[in-house]
């Protein structure tokens, strides 16, 4: 627990967090106390449909999701944060979902792993505050617990849930990541936005390739190609197959429509920039890398933890979603019997989408 005298001025002190969290990158930062409450019915109705999925996690730690004190002793306020991640440089979205032999991958995704970016970034936060104050009980979080992190944000008044579900600010859109810090610290908790402004724009819903925002503010991560390509460890459900067109990791469908991405600030941090040109490259390209290459190349991203097996299977559906070519056909064949009962499935179906089947691969045989 936090020792420092009763005359520390918390009012100067949250003000001064705010600057050095801007300082350290963060766009801004925001307080908020630890009542969650309201949050739990939500939370609670969302688990009770199965909208979670094969994340069992979810499930298991139930309403411990709004409850920060039980997740961290001692906790009574909580510092959130937000940090901008669109790279500048990347190719253009709309144009490499539009070309089918193009892989399609998330944009939060083509530098490094935001986890290890931000927690550093918000343990240097916490650094600075020792040096200030002294010692005082916290702890960092950053999409590795169970936060329920648009809530904190909203509450701390870094904008508003959007339709989607992701956290709208705006002036800088939804393309960033959030984090956050819980400390023991009495801070003066900010004013919540009380006035969210989707209206009633529903593109993201209508947007969505899956469906997966079954109604406002409420997203069946069953159906949802962000959980699919990622979370879901087995086959790809067949009726979705098609739906995911070139995405192999990820989807921002349901952000690239967003009018408020109009005002998407482009991240100022070097290791969110496009690494191995993964914003621009063929679907081809990826399915003929090695397992030492996808380990290699993805050491450090946020890609590497589906793993390499994944990482395939996800391609192949690419592959079958691809205008077919002798180099498609050749990719997927090459795979056929591949030691990975997982990738064999998902590429046989690939092939099947292309009128090529099991039957069919026999050596010597000419497709084109």
């Amino acid at each position: 627990m936090h020792t420092s005298p009763p005359s520390l001025d918390y009012q100067k002190l949250a003000r001064q967090i705010k600057g050095w969290a801007q300082e350290l990158g963060f766009a801004r930062a925001g307080v908020t106390s630890i009542d969650l409450s309201h949050a739990e019915a939500g939370l609670q109705e969302w688990l009770d449909a199965g909208f979670h999925g094969e994340m069992d996690y979810m499930a298991r730690h139930g309403m411990k999701r709004a409850r920060p004190h039980e997740l961290h002793a001692g906790t009574i306020s909580l510092i959130s944060v937000f940090l901008p991640y669109l790279p500048l440089a990347a190719a253009n979205s709309e144009e490499i979902l539009a070309n089918g032999s193009k892989a399609y991958l998330s944009r939060y995704a083509l530098g490094r792993d935001y986890h290890k970016v931000l927690k550093g970034r918000l343990q240097q936060l916490a650094d600075r505050l020792v040096k200030e104050i002294g010692p005082f009980g916290h702890r960092v979080f950053v999409d590795s617990a169970p936060v329920l992190e648009v809530e904190i944000a909203t509450q701390a008044g870094q904008g508003w849930r959007g339709k989607h579900t992701l956290l709208i600010n705006r002036e800088y859109g939804s393309y960033f990541f959030i984090g956050e810090l819980f400390t023991d610290l009495p801070l003066p908790a900010d004013p919540q936005q009380q006035e969210e402004h989707c209206g009633r724009c529903a593109r993201c819903m209508t947007a969505c390739p899956t469906g997966a925002i079954v109604a406002p503010y409420q997203v069946d991560a069953r159906r949802c190609i962000s959980y699919l390509t990622i979370e879901l460890k087995g086959s790809i459900p067949l009726p979705f197959r098609s739906m995911l067109g070139n995405r192999v990791y990820g989807c921002d469908d349901c952000q690239m429509v967003c009018p408020w991405n109009r005002f998407a600030v482009n991240t100022k941090e070097a290791d969110f920039h496009v690494r191995h040109g993964l914003d621009d490259v063929t679907l081809v390209e990826l399915f003929a890398w090695s397992e030492a290459d996808f380990k290699q190349k993805m050491a450090g991203s946020a890609i590497f933890r589906i793993g390499y097996e994944q990482w395939l299977r996800n391609i192949a559906v690419g592959l079958g979603n691809a205008p077919a070519s002798p180099g498609v056909i050749t990719a997927l064949m090459a795979r056929a019997g591949d030691p990975s009962e997982i990738v064999r499935e998902h590429v046989l179906w690939a092939l099947g989408q292309h009128g090529v089947y099991d039957t069919d691969l026999r050596p010597g045989l000419l497709l084109f």
